[in-house]
């Protein structure tokens, strides 16, 4: 019983790390996406290639060219 669980356990710290370079590698986006939320809850996801997002993503780089925090 204790080598069942043993190899369970082996088999869980594997999966775990090939689902882990699964996500580092196919699955993260660097891209940035404009998220635009509504009073009403809804939302609008925008890819960064979309026209209507040029004006947001110069907005939010200027925002964030300004802060102090990431200077």
């Amino acid at each position: 019983m204790k080598k069942l669980l043993k190899f369970f356990g082996f088999l869980s710290v594997i999966g775990s790390a090939a689902a882990g370079v699964y996500y580092l590698f196919f699955m993260r986006k660097k891209k940035p996406l404009v998220e635009l939320y509504f009073d009403d809850g809804s939302m609008l996801a925008l890819d960064d290639s979309a026209p209507e997002a040029v004006e947001f993503l110069a907005l939010a780089d200027d925002i964030l060219a300004m802060s102090p925090v990431l200077a």
